[in-house]
């Protein structure tokens, strides 16, 4: 029996794109996450036997190469990143993805104007849709690609974390898109002119880091899930570039749901996209923590771990409040074991997440996870607030902005309007933190002068594990 290629190569597609989709919804929740993991690598898998099936491939020897060369590099980034690295890695990965788009798209470009290389006598065979498809490829992917990899020096400390600002960017910004728009109207209209596809493809580079390079640390978290839904519509154009269904069904699953995260990331902070994008929010200033020691002065009470156990060994809830501060320092596995001694003694103990903490999106939820805490005791912030009033004691270790009160002025501060975790209505809150000094917002927060707070001064990991074993002896 003769079997059409292009028929098998159109089912093997379909069944990637339900792998897809099924693995997606998977990820929705922390039980399936990775069950849905596993689905979405089959359907990768299915999507790239059904491509190498393709006869016009014209070289298995280059992407056996090309394979390998990744495979190398994927290992031993996997082997050696640590857990805190993973959130600008992950950004990098973004960038990757768009990078990739502009690639192939131009190759497609080039590929298409002068017919396998004959000179540009193909230029005026070039249909409407590839050219518009060629321009969306190369525009986002150039804009991921560039942004991606400040994001990736902002939260590896490469870049500055501060909001960058100078006279007129806005209006800056505004030249480069339509500088933009007009190149690429141009090329539409001149295809056999590579030097519009070039330009373009600066240009949209230079807007990609105009547009990252304003964005503070407090943004990142949001910035991660924009830029990952351009890399995943950069993808779907460079699907239509190269008529490849599956590529189109991917991007456009990615850039979806990255767009619908991002959302949910602007709600959790009470922002808009515009505002995110264009307001500049930024990480604290040099002189920040001078300011917090003076403004609390007398005010903060500071603790030890043997009070502290003291306080837990009486409670019969308790909450931990986690944020990056947790990551950095590595605490979560002096956490877990905290969190087992305490329900050994009838403690109930519970975890609240903020949708912002940490600098990507369920940062928190892996770092815990990773420990084996259970998904039951990770709280979302609804959730978790009406119990605070009920808590007897909540250890915020390494959270500052998720945290403050400031949040709920109307107007005056960065953060006001934003939803926070309302730590500061339980009886006692225990802040583990080295210092004073402010959260990515760049404002003090009153919390750690409250009447019901204490100040655990020092590394999260080490107070952590000086709080077991005191209270063991306890």
């Amino acid at each position: 029996m003769n079997i059409d290629m292009n028929v098998l190569i159109a089912g093997m597609y379909l069944i990637a794109a339900v792998f897809f989709t099924l693995g997606l919804k998977g990820l929705s929740h922390p039980r399936s996450a990775v069950g849905g993991n596993f689905l979405s690598a089959v359907g990768m898998l299915i999507a790239i036997v059904a491509t190498l099936l393709n006869a016009e491939i014209l070289s298995f020897q280059l992407i056996i190469i090309g394979m390998a060369a990744g495979a190398v590099i994927g290992t031993i980034i996997a082997l050696t990143i640590k857990m805190t690295a993973m959130p600008q890695m992950v950004g990098l990965f973004n960038g990757f993805g768009g990078g990739a788009s502009v690639l192939v798209a131009t190759a497609a470009l080039f590929e298409a104007v002068t017919g396998g290389g004959a000179g540009v006598s193909g230029a005026s065979t070039v249909d409407l849709q590839f050219l518009i498809a060629t321009v969306l490829s190369a525009l986002i992917g150039a804009v991921t690609f560039w942004g991606s990899l400040v994001a990736f020096g902002k939260l590896s400390g490469i870049v500055t974390e501060k909001a960058v600002r100078y006279p007129a960017d806005q209006f800056v910004k505004a030249l480069a898109g339509a500088g933009i728009l007009v190149l690429a109207v141009l090329l539409v209209m001149n295809p056999g002119n590579l030097l519009y596809l070039w330009l373009l493809i600066g240009l949209s580079s230079i807007l990609g880091l105009l547009l990252t390079i304003p964005i503070g640390g407090a943004d990142m978290p949001i910035v991660i899930a924009l830029l990952n839904s351009y890399s995943g519509l950069a993808a779907a154009a460079t699907g239509f570039v190269i008529s490849n269904s599956i590529l189109i069904i991917a991007g456009s699953l990615v850039g979806a749901s990255g767009i619908i995260l991002t959302q949910i990331m602007c709600r959790a902070m009470n922002r808009s996209l515009l505002n995110v994008l264009f307001g500049g929010l930024g990480a604290a200033d040099d002189d920040d923590t001078e300011t917090a020691d003076e403004m609390y002065a007398g005010k903060v009470k500071s603790t030890s771990p043997d009070e502290v156990a003291m306080i837990l060994k009486m409670a019969q809830r308790v909450v931990f409040v986690p944020g990056y501060g947790m990551a950095v320092a590595r605490a979560q596995t002096a956490v877990r074991q905290l969190t087992e001694i305490m329900e050994q003694e009838g403690i109930e103990v519970e975890f609240g997440i903020h949708p912002v903490a940490g600098r990507m999106p369920g940062h928190m939820n892996v770092l815990l996870a990773e420990e084996n805490i259970s998904y039951d005791k990770l709280k979302e912030m609804d959730v978790i607030n009406p119990g605070f009033s009920n808590t007897d004691v909540t250890i915020v270790l390494g959270a500052n902005d998720v945290v403050n009160p400031l949040a709920r002025e109307a107007s005056g501060s960065p953060i006001s309007g934003m939803p926070i975790l309302d730590v500061d209505k339980s009886r006692t809150v225990v802040v583990i933190k080295r210092s004073l000094s402010p959260g990515f917002a760049g404002i003090p927060n009153p919390l750690f002068a409250a009447d019901n707070s204490l100040m655990l001064f020092g590394d999260g990991k080490d107070m952590v594990e000086q709080l077991v074993a005191a209270f063991k002896e306890a």
